[in-house]
């Protein structure tokens, strides 16, 4: 069996917050059930996006919230430039902080954006992050 990324889990500190950043992007994330420290969100790819407040901690008597640097890079395949653009300017004036403007890369067209933990999000039209094109 191929093994395959299932599910990606990050640590948020506030999950309404998170879940409205998350929305804004295009997910359909669900409302946070009372008592529950988590949402689950399963994308198109199959790859599902856990925001959790406390899975880490629970589990990791010895973890840390990282306090600089990148945390994670998470790359969203978006469509187009302009989808690229568009996005962007959306996020932007919905108050979330920008790291880098839509640019041409070496590589592809691309923006970044945190979310409310800090997490680097890479807005994209490169063809190879599309999950339905298929290996290249």
């Amino acid at each position: 069996m191929e093994i395959q990324l299932s599910m990606l889990i990050l640590e948020v500190r506030d999950l309404h917050r998170s879940v409205a950043f998350y929305r804004d992007l295009g997910l359909d994330v669900p409302d946070p059930q009372p008592g529950r420290p988590v949402v689950i969100h399963r994308m198109g790819s199959g790859v599902s996006l856990l925001l959790t407040t406390s899975f880490a901690s629970t589990y990791d008597p010895t973890w840390t919230r990282p306090t600089a640097g990148y945390q994670q890079l998470l790359e969203f395949y978006v469509g187009d430039d302009a989808s690229v653009d568009r996005l962007w300017t959306q996020l932007i004036a919905d108050g979330h902080a920008g790291r880098m403007p839509p640019t041409r890369t070496t590589g592809p067209y691309a923006a970044m954006v945190d979310d409310p933990d800090g997490n680097v999000v890479l807005l994209t039209s490169d063809e190879a992050a599309r999950v339905d094109a298929g290996p290249t």
